[in-house]
């Protein structure tokens, strides 16, 4: 790929407080959707760095924006300025690859272990396994927000059995692929990032759920049907804005599970928002400064 097809990347550094280091590294995993670095703590800070993608039509100017957006309540929830942005644009090059030395198998949920692919793991009883890249995508379960959603899924397989399911947002794959191997026989998988759709897919065919998982870069509101189960791992503003289609979607009686959302005020507008769509609240789960909710369509 010559230099004049290849995507400009915008790096940005943020020099954080060691009590901010875990909720900044997630917020800028979600709203990259790509990798995140850390330097070792010292003197109590420590510098992290996201990547974002310099698509054509979105700017420098907008990726500090939404960033800046983003990072303004996190940052207010421990009654502190957020840091100065510094900022640099790269060439595209396989910086994806630096962190693999990181990733090994783990156990994200009881029951459920995320692997490598270049890492062996021999499974134990009772134990389910997803082999996954996440290449530029976001969603290694590495991060809070994927790790609650997922519990919120998997509780809802426990107390009865979604057939259908909708997955608003799929990053890698990994929570269509959970819902599969929980029990749903049809999963629908979209994403409006044609490099996530291509993770996804990959990730998928790896785990033999092709037949059962459909992914595209389909808009949300270009989905026909109803679903048992819908799940969106996002960002607050996007959530809120597409809850009516949401609605649309979720059959009666369906359970809706929401994730990357800031503890507090984000909380409060997300169920507040839902409710007036005659979707209710059934459990709020936290990590830290992170929060998951599943909620249930009226009858």
């Amino acid at each position: 790929m010559n230099d004049q097809t290849s995507p400009k990347w915008l790096r940005i550094s943020l020099n954080c407080p060691e009590t901010t280091l875990e909720a900044v590294s997630d917020l800028i995993g979600v709203v990259s959707g790509s990798g995140v670095e850390q330097t070792p703590v010292k003197e109590g800070t420590s510098t992290i760095t996201g990547f974002f993608r310099l698509d054509p039509g979105k700017s420098r100017e907008q990726v500090l924006s939404r960033l800046e957006k983003e990072i303004r309540p996190l940052f207010q929830l421990y009654r502190l300025t957020p840091p100065e942005p510094v900022c640099s644009t790269m060439d595209d090059k396989d910086w994806s690859t630096s962190w693999m030395q990181f990733f090994k198998p783990f156990a994200i949920i009881p029951g459920l272990v995320i692997k490598p692919s270049w890492e062996s793991y021999e499974s134990r009883p009772n134990e389910q396994v997803i082999e996954m890249d996440p290449g530029m995508a976001f969603g290694t379960g590495q991060h809070a927000s994927t790790r609650l959603a997922l519990a919120l899924i998997h509780d809802c397989f426990q107390k009865n059995l979604p057939k259908k399911v909708l997955d608003v947002g799929t990053g890698t794959g990994i929570l269509a692929m959970a819902a599969v191997l929980f029990g749903a026989e049809r999963v629908v998988a979209i994403d409006n990032d044609l490099e996530a759709v291509r993770v996804a897919a990959e990730n998928i065919e790896n785990n033999n759920l092709q037949h059962k998982i459909n992914t595209s870069a389909t808009e949300l509101a270009d989905i026909k049907g109803s679903f048992d189960l819908i799940c969106a791992n996002i960002v607050h503003d996007v959530l809120v804005d597409m809850a009516p289609t949401i609605a649309r979607l979720l059959s009666p009686g369906g359970r809706l599970v929401l994730a990357g959302i800031l503890r507090g005020s984000q909380v409060e507008s997300i169920i507040e928002m839902y409710r007036q769509l005659n979707i209710n609240l059934l459990t709020t789960a936290y990590e830290d400064e992170w929060a998951s909710l599943l909620l249930a369509a009226s009858l």
